[in-house]
């Protein structure tokens, strides 16, 4: 019997680290799996997997493919005068999204904006599941925490850091539940190099030091760039005419690491609904104490 919908959170304060490609496909993958789906984008700028649906629906039907889609949300931000009217409006929409599919789906996947947002902070309080992707670049590690260039030990965390661990806390003191938080090394390059090395030993230094896990992500692959524009992925069965050549080696490729990723992630067969209905049935000023987070951390 199914008891609610696992959140799976896709979170960098980073642009470029892959979010919205990472979200989408894990949430086809999962379609194809034959769970119900729900997803919700909370990037009001970029909106990125907004268009990643839009394009799949539109590609879908002039082309007559049948093909899975999500139950998909788009939440904007609110732009009203009152920074606290904004976040009870924004409050309200997100309690709303999920209450109107929580009972409905297996997996409701959230993909979040390169910056801090009151919305994307209500989305970290809220997972289940967080992944973060980060880029295979000693420059990327910088948003976790600062590396000590002798001893190759973190030092400083980086705000999203603190902010994560914060949104921990008050999450098991809402609901007794800690968030899963899974850093996914994205865009690794295929030749082994002494920086690939220096990047998985210091980012499983920063996983020891913040209490979460690493797992391998995605290969650099120009398939995820070309594949946007249809809102097609490598999973969905796509004849020659359509990709326009024979599947590649690198389609095939990026399949099996996905399926890796999700064998990575651990993602339960139950959920938690009761949980989550804890935190949402919290006054919004008591949630809001994430949107306070930033500015106590500057």
């Amino acid at each position: 019997m199914r008891q609610g919908a696992h959140v799976i959170v896709v979170g960098n304060e980073k642009g470029g680290s892959g979010k919205s490609t990472t979200a989408f496909h894990l949430a086809i993958f999962l379609l194809y799996q034959g769970h119900k789906v729900a997803s919700i984008d909370v990037d009001s700028r970029q909106q990125t997997l907004t268009h990643y649906v839009r394009n799949r629906r539109d590609w879908a039907r002039s082309h007559g493919l049948n093909v899975p889609h999500t139950t998909h949300f788009h939440l904007p931000l609110a732009r009203g005068d009152s920074m606290r009217e904004n976040h009870r409006i924004e409050f309200d929409l997100f309690r709303q999204a999920i209450g109107e599919v929580e009972s409905k789906v297996d997996f409701i996947v959230i993909d979040t904006p390169g910056f801090d947002t009151n919305l994307s902070r209500l989305a970290h309080s809220l997972a289940d599941t967080l992944i973060t992707p980060v880029n295979d670049s000693l420059i990327d590690l910088s948003v976790m925490a600062q590396v000590d260039a002798v001893t190759g030990e973190p030092r400083d965390l980086s705000h999203y850091a603190r902010l994560v661990q914060r949104a921990r806390s008050e999450r098991l003191a809402i609901d007794g539940r800690n968030i899963d938080w899974v850093l996914v090394r994205n865009r690794i390059s295929m030749l082994s190099s002494r920086n690939m090395r220096q990047v998985q030993s210091m980012l499983e230094r920063i996983a020891m030091r913040l209490g979460c896990r690493v797992a391998d992500g995605i290969a650099e692959r120009v398939i995820f760039r070309s594949l946007f524009a249809s809102g097609m992925t490598v999973f969905d069965p796509l004849d020659e005419d359509l990709l326009g050549g024979v599947p590649s080696m690198s389609h095939m490729s990026a399949r099996q690491e996905y399926r890796a990723l999700v064998t990575a992630l651990n993602l339960p067969d139950n959920s938690r609904t009761e949980a989550r209905r804890a935190v949402l049935a919290a006054q919004p000023t008591d949630v809001n104490r994430f949107a306070h987070m930033a500015r106590s951390e500057t």
